[in-house]
């Protein structure tokens, strides 16, 4: 039997509207260009949404944390007088890792720390300035592998500037491990440039990392609240930065708290940059924990 010719013709037009299947294998995951690399999906999935104001941080979410009141209150602070020099002698090789903290009472806080190993040997220093040493006081990790090592912490304030310090080993799950568990994503930081991390008023502290491939580190570290108004400096030297990463918190109470990180070596050495929100809120459960991960320009 012939069928019409416009029969024909309309079985042609009801097959072009037909709904084309599903492939089973088709993935349509968006991902954003994204520096820390996480996609559209992903942030749904993991809970991260985009925060208002600072810059565009971003937030997920985060266990608990060792606190450094811990530290300070299980610790007996030696002063340091100003103009004077301390030394911590380690002598354990075992001990690959030191927790430098210093404060004051309110009064600005410069200090010099040093590693010693060896005569006239000095593979990592430290040049640190803090405005008020009550409220951010300082806080890193150094590595010591291979001792003996000695930290050397001179305060180069006056007389009328003393500072409180605590130098001791740090353990497996000690400050350095906190920080690792928290700053996960890195950064490269080419010789010459920097890059800034707004943060959140929420956010009390954040959890620095800086490291290398093996080549020498010099970088230096500024909280910032303010046009050129800067709460804290930190100028650093590593003469291995895979050997000895720099570890550190700074604490940024108040709003407007932006870290700054600039790779002050050539264009040959670049660094590997991780800086994230240590504590949020003073401790308060917020909905979605408040954290406050600061993104680079």
């Amino acid at each position: 039997m012939k069928i019409p010719l416009f029969v024909l013709g309309l079985l042609n037009a009801a097959d072009a509207f037909v709904a084309p299947q599903k492939c089973p294998s088709a993935n349509t995951h968006l991902f954003m260009s994204d520096r820390y690399g996480v996609g559209v999906n992903d942030r749904a999935r993991l809970n991260i949404d985009s925060g208002v104001g600072s810059g565009g941080a971003i937030s997920r979410r985060r266990g608990d944390v060792l606190d450094l009141t811990e530290i300070w209150e299980d610790s007996s602070p030696v002063i340091v007088q100003g103009g004077s020099l301390r030394t911590w002698s380690f002598a354990n090789p075992a001990i690959e890792s030191v927790q430098v903290l210093l404060k004051t009472e309110g009064r600005p806080l410069d200090a010099d720390v040093e590693l010693w190993q060896g005569p006239d040997n000095t593979p990592h220093k430290m040049r640190v300035y803090v405005e008020d040493g009550a409220l951010r006081t300082f806080n890193a990790v150094i590595g010591t592998p291979r001792g003996p090592n000695t930290v050397a912490i001179r305060n180069i304030g006056q007389l009328e500037f003393p500072l409180d310090a605590v130098v001791r080993p740090d353990r497996d799950d000690g400050l350095a491990a906190g920080i690792a568990s928290v700053a996960t994503r890195s950064e490269t930081i080419q010789g010459g440039a920097l890059r800034t991390y707004p943060f959140d008023a929420t956010v009390d502290s954040v959890a620095i990392i800086l490291k290398t491939d093996g080549r020498p580190l010099n970088a230096r570290i500024e909280l910032l609240q303010g046009p050129n108004n800067n709460k804290q400096v930190v100028e650093l030297y590593t003469e291995d930065g895979l050997d000895r990463p720099f570890f550190a918190i700074i604490e940024t109470p108040g709003s407007g708290n932006v870290i700054r990180v600039v790779n002050t070596a050539p264009v040959e050495f670049p660094l590997y940059a991780s800086v994230d929100a240590y504590r949020v809120g003073g401790g308060i459960d917020w909905p979605d924990d408040g954290l406050m991960i600061g993104r680079a320009f």
